[in-house]
């Protein structure tokens, strides 16, 4: 067995064992000429969020984060790193953060995302997943290596339906 192959069963096999006890899920950062970020606001709730979401089944978290980016923003990116992983014990989730670059396409809504648009970071919407606004705090802190940080705190539709977002 080639030696890609090997490593990428061996990934699965460590993403099939953490998927035991943590949910999965995997977000870009992408910056544009401007170094604003894209967020897209979600059309189920009054909240904007870096794209991305769960980590399918016999999928890596570097394959989920650009199915989730062409899915939510209609856009194919490449990857340029991995920047975080941030582990939150009162969700029981991990969350592998790339920095990514657009590669095809231009951003758009779907039925998942009423709106995609880019944000200088002092001006990104108060309605803002408060992780992902430290996520991006920490790329742009740290534009090079790679983070592990471990998070809590309710999440962001609790913080909503209590008026503290």
């Amino acid at each position: 067995m080639k030696a890609p192959k090997l490593l990428e069963r061996i990934s699965l096999a460590i993403v099939a064992g953490i998927r035991r006890y943590f949910k999965i899920r995997t977000f870009a950062i992408i910056f544009d000429e401007r170094q604003r970020v894209l967020l897209c606001h979600r059309s189920d709730v009054d909240l904007w969020n870096l794209p991305g979401g769960k980590v399918e089944r016999n999928e890596l978290p570097r394959q989920a984060v650009m199915r989730e980016v062409k899915e939510e923003a209609k856009v194919k990116v490449q990857i340029r790193r991995l920047a975080g992983i941030y582990i939150n014990f009162t969700s029981r989730a991990i969350s592998f953060v790339y920095v990514c670059q657009i590669v095809k396409g231009k951003p758009g809504a779907n039925d998942e995302t009423d709106a995609t648009a880019y944000f200088a970071y002092e001006r990104i919407p108060r309605y803002t997943y408060p992780h992902h606004r430290q996520w991006i705090r920490d790329v742009q802190n740290m534009p090079i290596g790679f983070l592990l940080k471990f998070q809590s705190g309710p999440s962001a539709k609790r913080l909503l339906k209590q008026g503290k977002l």
